[in-house]
């Protein structure tokens, strides 16, 4: 397989359908998003920290390819491919991990600042990443339909996100810096 096409060379490029849009198409914005919140997942993981959530990030690293491909395809042409799907139970999955490791940590009483540790920090810079995605991909659907699934996968993620940020702050005797907003004489 060739890496270079040259088809992109005129600032277009193809879905999976073969349709020509703008490299700068909100589908192409969201599916790339998608793709730069992978590779920051895979800085996420080289990271030093426990077994289990390791292999939940490889496990979301794998279903984001398919966010990545469903995107990649126009809604009205995406029965012709057999591009697996978003379900409940992906959905389920992070809900679960999430509700794991909530329980060996403590009480959340305000915002937290991202920080503390490196490891901790890239999870953050995962978890704003993913946001981003999803905002795009909420901008993407109220110009054509995305599956329900994919925009509540991708919300739970963020959420799953920020939780294992928490869960590595307390592995790795990270100090957890509440925000606490200054009234407004101080």
């Amino acid at each position: 397989m060739k890496i270079y096409t040259k088809t992109g060379d005129t600032g277009n490029t193809s879905l999976f359908t073969g349709t020509r849009v703008p490299k700068h198409h909100i589908r192409i914005e969201s599916y790339g998003t998608i793709d730069e919140l992978n590779s920051v997942l895979g800085l996420v993981r080289d990271q030093e920290m426990d077994n289990h959530s390791k292999e939940s990030l490889v496990h979301i690293q794998d279903k984001l390819f398919t966010v990545g491909a469903i995107l990649a395809t126009e809604p009205k042409k995406d029965n012709r491919l057999k591009i697996p799907r978003i379900n409940a139970e992906d959905i389920e999955f992070l809900e679960k991990e999430i509700d794991k490791m909530n329980e060996e940590l403590p009480p959340m009483t305000h915002f937290i600042l991202p920080g503390g540790h490196p490891t901790v920090s890239y999870c953050h810079v995962a978890r704003t990443t993913c946001r981003r995605a999803e905002r795009m991909i909420s901008y993407l659907h109220e110009k054509e339909p995305v599956p329900e699934n994919v925009i509540a996968y991708i919300n739970r993620l963020s959420d799953y996100l920020f939780v294992l940020a928490r869960k590595l702050s307390k592995q790795l005797n990270a100090e957890e810096i509440k925000w606490i907003p200054k009234k407004l004489d101080e």
